[in-house]
Parts: structure tokens; sequence; C-alpha cells
């Protein structure tokens, strides 16, 4: 059992299917052929019983009207006729009849008479060569009158029935199944199709589109699905793509600065300021370590997974913190509004979108930074404002593309303001805790924006329960 299992299993799905519906049509066919062979045979036979039963009632009438000669007339044809009387005895024939043996005994004949049935005997010992059907008909003055039927034409006929049923059902079967067999050919070649045009995207290695069916169909649907799945890749590849060679790029620049620097103190020794020089190495390697670390953490979010229910943080908490770190600084900090808004998530990763938000406002404010903190239906808000020369409506979305560079006075000048990571994690942070992030004009200057949804107890009307909240403490 297991090893025809095995056989199914490995032919291929056009032949499965024309194996099943062969086996299908097989079974159909067979009880077709056995329907129509008994649907015949049946038809037949009442019309034998039919037209003996027709000349028995003649004869029966001419016996009723008394006008029954002793050689009984009937029409042409295999029609043989016995009349018997009241005691069983055969008082007339058709010709050729046996006058001494009744085709029936009395009684029986009676009985089949009664219950209008009919017979299938063996003609031969009354002289008949073929097999009979026999039926029986009283009459008024109480004899029976027998008429038999040869049985012959109705077996010829079956018999040339059976020869082309057994013939033609076979040829049909054969037929079907090639028909079947190039029906599933063409409703396969969308699959086909398909899977040709994995094979070269297998090859090249670029996602491209694979071939839609024009039919609307299931397999239509399924290229529509797999269109789009290999969209996406090919777009996260295009972004990996990107995010290696913008990486390859911030990282060659403070490479390069530690190399020239190390390569000057080395051929210059007795020259060289060396406190200088381990200053200016020491910032370029916190440089890579800050774009490490930032890789890391727009890696670990884009990983997908939420943070875990449990830890909450105080919006309000961790924006006063904030604004306190970085209190004396060549712009203050201003906090307008710091209504509570607890929210779940990582209290560390809400710390750094903070930090990365007032950091980037501190980059270009040109007297003042602005933080707020507002709850209302059940979401929280936290904007930052700067007054700085703001960047054009068209280029919001744009800057929080992973290593996004402005072409405008917001960006020239600089560059030590870090490798255009910030914006890129605050969105990846906020939507890791089921919110959003977006820039606004703020004439003059530039708003950030981020919405989160504020946890169930701290919702409007609720109250806050004792917790694990964020501690207010600066970020390290």
């Amino acid at each position: 059992m297991a090893g025809a299992g095995r056989w199914w299993y490995r032919r291929s799905l056009r032949a499965r299917l024309t194996l099943v519906s062969a086996a299908g049509l097989a079974l159909a066919l067979a009880a077709v052929a056995l329907l129509l062979h008994a649907s015949v045979q049946t038809a037949l036979v009442r019309g034998l019983d039919s037209t003996a039963r027709q000349g028995a009632r003649g004869v029966a009438a001419l016996a009723d009207a008394n006008r029954l000669p002793s050689l009984v007339p009937v029409a042409s044809g295999p029609l043989t006729v016995q009349v018997l009387n009241a005691q069983g005895r055969i008082v007339n024939v058709s010709p050729g009849a046996d006058r001494l043996v009744p085709l029936l005994p009395p009684a029986r004949a009676a009985a089949d008479a009664r219950h209008h049935r009919a017979e299938l005997l063996d003609g031969r010992p009354f002289g008949i060569p073929s097999l009979v059907r026999v039926v029986a008909v009283t009459t008024r003055r109480h004899q029976t009158v027998i008429a038999a039927v040869g049985f012959g034409p109705v077996s010829e006929s079956l018999a040339v029935l059976r020869r082309a049923l057994l013939l033609g059902t076979p040829l049909l079967l054969l037929l079907l199944s090639g028909a079947s067999w190039l029906v599933v050919g063409y409703t396969l070649r969308p699959i086909a199709a398909l899977r040709r045009g994995a094979q070269q995207v297998t090859a090249t290695g670029q996602a491209a589109a694979l071939p839609l069916p024009e039919a609307r169909d299931e397999v239509h649907s399924l290229a529509v699905t797999l269109n789009d799945m290999l969209a996406r890749l090919g777009a996260a590849q295009q972004r990996q793509r990107a995010l290696v060679s913008d990486t390859a790029h911030e990282l060659r620049s403070p490479i390069a600065s530690i190399r020239a620097q190390l390569e000057v103190a080395l051929d210059h020794p007795a020259d060289q300021d060396w406190q200088q020089t381990a200053s200016d190495v020491l910032a370029d390697t916190l440089r890579l370590a800050r774009l490490a670390e930032d890789l890391l953490v727009l890696a670990r979010l884009d990983e997908g997974s939420r943070p875990r229910p449990g830890p909450r943080a105080d919006l309000a908490a961790l924006a006063r913190a904030e604004a306190e770190r970085t209190a004396g600084g060549r712009v203050p900090v201003r906090l307008a509004a710091a209504e509570p808004a607890v929210v779940a998530g990582d209290p560390d990763g809400l710390r750094r979108l903070l930090a990365n938000l007032i950091e980037n406002a501190l980059r270009y404010a040109g007297g003042e930074v602005t933080v707020a903190v507002t709850a209302a239906d059940g979401q929280a808000r936290l904007t930052v404002t700067d007054d700085g020369p703001g960047i054009p409506p068209a280029d919001f979305e744009r800057a929080f593309a992973r290593f996004a560079r402005l072409d405008d006075a917001r960006s020239r000048g600089q560059d030590e303001g870090g490798a255009g990571l910030g914006l890129a994690i605050v969105r990846a942070t906020a939507r890791a805790h089921g919110g959003d992030a977006w820039l606004e004009a703020a004439s003059p200057g530039l708003r950030a924006v981020v919405r989160l949804p504020l946890t169930p107890e701290t919702a409007p009307g609720g109250s806050v329960p004792p917790g694990p909240l964020a501690s207010g403490s600066p970020a390290a």
C-alpha cells in the first residue's frame, strides 16, 4: 500500500488528474452501459409480452363468441397458441403447436392469468427451437388461452447491443481520457508559465514579474499574489543594497580620516601633537560607534517584533528629562505642555526617539526648541518644534529615509550632525509601538509629530495604576 502511495504521489499533477477523471469516466460509462442494456432488455421483453398477450386475448374473444375453430387462426409471426378447457385438456391449437402437452400446467397457467405474469421457457421440448415468452389469459367459459412468442429476436438484439457496448465503451473511455489529458494540460499551462518565470528569477537573481494568465481564475490570483511578493522582495533587496552602499559611504569618511591622521603622525612623530591627534581620532571613533549603534537599532526594529506587553513609559516624564538634559546648550529647550501620557513600550527606545528629535531640532533651531506632550482620544501626541529654516513640504517624507541628505539650507554645512539615521529611527520606533511619525510646517521652522496609543488605564477618564513606568533620568 505504501509503495502504491509513493507511486501515485510521484506522478505529475496532470497525470493524476487524468487518471482520476478516467476512473470516474470508466465507472460512469459502465453504469450507463448496464443501465442501457437493462432498459433495452426490459423494453424488448415487454414488447414480446404485449404481443403474446394481445394474441391470447384475440383468441379468448373468439372463444367467448363461440367462433373458435379447432385450428386457431393467428397472425403471421412466431406466435404459438394452445386453448385448455376447464379440465386442463388441450382443445384448440395454432398451426404447429403441440396438441398433447400444454406449455404450462393448467394450475400454473391459471395463476399466471390471474396475476398477469409472463414466463420464459425453453421451447425445445415443445418443438420450438428457441426460448419463448409465455402468457396466459382466461375466458368467460373458464377456458385458458396460452400464447408463446419466440425469444430469439430479443436475444439477438441484446447480443448485438452487448457487442456494441463492449467495443464502444472502452473506445469512448479512451477518447474522453485523451480529451481530459489535453484539457488538464491546457488548464495547467499558466502554472507552467509561472514555473518558467520563477526559474528565470532564480537564474538572474532579479525579482521580475511573473506572467499573468488571461483568465480571472485561481491561477491568476496566485500569480498576482506572487508578483506582489516578488515586488516586496525586490524593494527590500533594493533597500538593502542602498543601505549597504550608504553605510559604506558613511564609514569611508571617518575611516579615511583616522587613517590619514595616524599615517601623518607615524611619518612625522617628532612634529606631531599626539594629544590633539588622539582627540581627533577619538572623535572619529565615536562617530563610527554612533553609526554602528544606529544601524544596530534599525536592524532590530526591522525585525518587526513589537515591544513585549508590560513595560510602560510616561512620555511627559521622558520629555521633561530630555529637556533638562539639554539645558544650557546653544539653543534653549522649552517644555510647552506635559500632560500625563503613559504608553506601553520600551522606555529606552522611546528615550532614544525623544533624544533624536530634540537633537535634530537643536541642530537647526535659530532661537528655541519647543517640546509638547498631549493626550486625547486614546492617543498620545508628542511634538518637537524648532524655529529654523525648515524644509519644503515635498521633502517631508524623504527626510525619514535612511542616510537622507536634503539639498537646502537646512542641511548645508551640517555634516557634523550625523549620518541621516535619526528620523529613520524615530519612525521605525513609533511604528514598532503601534504609532507613526511625520513632519509638519511650523511657520517658521519645522515640527516633528509622533503619535502613540495610550495604555487602556491612561485613556481619558481612566487612572494610571502603579506600575513599572520609565524613570525620568536622562539617557546616557
